[in-house]
């Protein structure tokens, strides 16, 4: 910039033979110069960031939350179990399947199954069996979490997690029920619908069964009406394996691997 100015300076000092239109296009040339910004500063003199290939070199922010869980080999489920959801969780145990098949996987769980909270039903049954379907079909082991909330098909998938690796904060809330029909039209529609309801049911209860050690016909009776299940209460149901109190829970927060990184 110095050099430019100083090679105008020269010509403007020694361009008396010049015409009025060269000098002025000088001139003109040179007060733009002056007015530029230093390299390295922005609008308003403030300095732009430089980047270089050193080991020093500035790193981007981190990348959005649910990458940043599924680096560190964590699904969370923290909505009703509609289509959408079970799109992202099946595709997320896929890809840490073939990512590495021996790491164990985290499912975190705070859903209200199938329903809303207010009981409407919002999904089917058989988006909770393909869940637990994928959590068995790939190899690397899937320990389950519930945390705030694990109602209906919820429960279910968290009955399925690795025998030992299933658990429930202090506070979390477990409950079994059976399924809602979603049925509408013709008697006909609405039969076909209930024999489909009740066959999705038994194989829930038959997941829970298995998964509990209890016998099925005592899985179908508390499924019939709404149990509700505090997590002491579901260690001795055994739809999960423990409770993680207080001072177990620092063990489990590592600092995430791509921290480390940054």
């Amino acid at each position: 910039m110095k050099l430019s100015i100083a090679l105008l300076l020269t010509s403007l000092a020694t361009c008396s033979a010049f015409s009025p239109s060269s000098r002025n296009s000088l001139l003109r040339d040179l007060r733009e110069m002056s007015m530029a910004p230093p390299p390295g500063t922005g609008r308003g003199g403030a300095a732009e960031p430089e980047y270089s290939n050193s080991a020093q070199a500035q790193i981007g922010p981190p990348p959005d939350l649910p990458s940043l869980l599924l680096h560190n080999r964590i699904v969370y489920i923290g909505m009703p179990l509609v289509p959408a959801v079970t799109e992202l969780v099946i595709a997320e145990l896929l890809y840490l399947n073939y990512e590495d098949q021996f790491k164990p996987v985290t499912m975190y769980i705070n859903s209200s199954g199938t329903t809303t909270a207010q009981g409407q039903a919002v999904g089917f049954e058989t988006e909770a069996f393909a869940i637990a379907d994928v959590m068995k079909y790939i190899r690397p082991p899937v320990d389950t979490i519930a945390i705030g909330q694990a109602f209906g098909a919820a429960a279910m998938i968290l009955s399925q997690g690795r025998k030992g690796g299933r658990a429930a904060l202090p506070n979390a809330t477990i409950r079994l029920n059976q399924p809602k029909s979603q049925a509408r039209g013709q008697a006909s529609d609405i039969a076909i619908r209930a024999r489909e309801v009740a066959h999705n049911r038994r194989t829930s209860c038959e997941l829970i069964a298995q998964a509990s050690g209890k016998p099925l016909s005592t899985v179908i009776d508390d499924c019939a009406r709404v149990k509700y299940l505090q997590p002491d209460e579901a260690v001795e149901y055994g739809l999960i394996d423990r409770v993680i109190r207080r001072e177990e829970v620092s063990p489990l927060m590592m600092k995430p691997s791509f921290m480390a990184q940054l």
